[in-house]
């Protein structure tokens, strides 16, 4: 598959990149997807949420009342969950929330991210490019140059670039990132992947092993 390469203009540079097939032009796998981007959510969370328990509720410890023959539910302290300002019962505890994937899962899931963004006409291949400080008047520019404007936008470098990096940091529909660090739920979050030609070299190389 080829696609016209384009310069930061927006305008055609007259050469072709071709698109490995076999990463591309895949019939894209659903439950692979799903599963790669759950693994990288979860990944994400914190898990530091913490609750006290009543044990952990400063109150006194002296019981409340008798046991029996109150007409309500049996509680000991103030401290006890059925108490407003009492502890929590089986509240949420720091945890970790990380799980593991098999490496060929990951790489089929983020072949299918590629082939549906394929599929939507949402790739395009401009030539390596730099800028010379980091300016977000040029990113946004780039991005009226290649029609792109107001969409989310996934940027993939060659190498992370940090004047690139910086220039994007601000807009909250634009992400900039290395080719090595590509993953299925960036690709799919994307309106549209901006692809430098060397970053499909860089693909080909970890996603065809």
């Amino acid at each position: 598959m080829e696609v016209n390469v384009l310069n930061i203009q927006g305008q055609e540079t007259g050469r072709k990149a071709v698109l490995n097939d076999a990463i591309y032009a895949i019939e894209p796998n659903d439950h692979v997807l799903y599963l790669d981007v759950k693994q990288y959510l979860a990944n994400q969370r914190q898990g530091t949420a913490k609750s006290k328990e009543r044990s952990e509720v400063s109150g006194s410890t002296r019981k409340l009342g008798r046991q029996k023959g109150g007409g309500g539910a049996r509680r000991g302290d103030i401290n006890s969950p059925v108490l407003v300002g009492g502890g929590r019962a089986f509240g949420p505890k720091p945890r970790d929330y990380r799980s593991k994937l098999n490496l060929k899962t990951k790489v089929l899931a983020r072949k299918s991210a590629l082939s549906y963004k394929v599929q939507e006409n949402g790739i395009i291949v401009v030539e390596d490019f730099a800028f010379d400080a980091p300016k977000t008047k040029d990113f946004i520019n780039l991005t009226k140059n290649l029609k792109i404007e107001g969409k989310k936008v996934l940027v993939v470098l060659p190498t992370e670039n940090k004047n690139v990096y910086l220039s994007a940091r601000n807009l909250k529909k634009a992400e900039v990132m290395g080719a090595a660090m590509i993953n299925a739920y960036k690709v799919m979050n994307a309106d549209v992947v901006v692809m430098c030609e060397t970053s499909l070299q860089t693909i080909d190389e970890i996603l065809t092993k």
